[in-house]
């Protein structure tokens, strides 16, 4: 299918509406929705989680688009300005989430919310929205795995075929979607049932990490650290190991108070 949604847009030529866009887009409206629902529930505004995305969002574009050119250097060092051409391609996830944390952090600074609560409290949305976004890979063809010449293997959802190839290769980016759906549901289960703040967090950090380090060794298109290394595997691998050592000291790493008495508080006006 048209990775454009709509092309041209106003009439405007080169003004496109992409799929993945759109798909992104509505991976955060649902990710804002749930941490508002959540915020509600504890007693909080539900539009904290709003004004939370002005903190993320930006920095989350800029932490993926860095991310991305850093290890993709060589396609840039002739010519800097096309590190501003995002619409060419080239966003990665972890950059995304290293920028977004950053944002998560200042927003906490700001509004002196404790930070491992804000944590627990978006991070369902973040595996929520890396799942649906996934399936921009699919409108795109890319982010597939190894070459699948077995016939028999050659169906969805195991293999897609891609277009420009004329191959089939594994769907890795539907392996991710799925065990991030996985993870989502595991943080669901366990949000009522956390012994200490943070909890969320490493679980996401164990849960989602170890899919990725299974998933990006199928894949063809990865960026790597040094030959053999990818280094989305590495971080991954670097991410399983912060979140066992969470729970393991978790009572040295984390506050048992996490009140906020701030202006999100139900019943407060700015």
């Amino acid at each position: 299918m048209d990775r454009f949604l709509v092309r041209d847009l106003f009439g405007i030529e080169g003004l496109n509406i992409a799929w993945y866009g759109v798909i992104i887009s509505c991976a955060i409206l649902l990710g804002v929705i749930l941490a508002s629902r959540e915020a509600e529930k504890q007693d909080l505004r539900g539009d904290m989680a709003i004004d939370l995305l002005f903190y993320i969002l930006p920095l989350a574009l800029i932490g993926a688009r860095a991310y991305y050119v850093i290890f993709q250097w060589e396609q840039y060092a002739g010519d800097l300005s096309r590190i501003f051409a995002i619409w060419e391609g080239g966003l990665a996830i972890y950059g995304g989430i290293i920028g977004g944390a950053i944002g998560a952090i200042i927003f906490a600074k700001v509004n002196k919310f404790p930070f491992w609560r804000l944590a627990d409290l978006v991070i369902p949305s973040v595996i929520l929205g890396q799942a649906i976004g996934r399936w921009g890979n699919f409108i795109n063809q890319e982010a597939f795995g190894n070459l699948v010449t077995n016939p028999s293997l050659q169906f969805f959802p195991y293999a897609v075929y891609i277009d420009w190839l004329g191959e089939w290769h594994q769907a890795t980016f539907f392996y991710e979607s799925m065990w991030n759906l996985g993870v989502f549901a595991v943080l669901l289960y366990f949000r009522r049932r956390t012994k200490f703040n943070g909890q969320l967090l490493a679980t996401y950090f164990i849960g989602y990490g170890l899919g990725r380090v299974w998933i990006e060794g199928l894949r063809t298109d990865s960026l790597f650290l040094l030959p053999g290394l990818r280094v989305s595997q590495a971080l991954s691998a670097v991410l399983v190991l912060i979140g066992i050592l969470m729970f393991v000291f978790h009572k040295q790493l984390f506050k048992k108070s996490q009140e906020y008495e701030g202006k999100y508080l139900k019943g407060t006006e700015e």
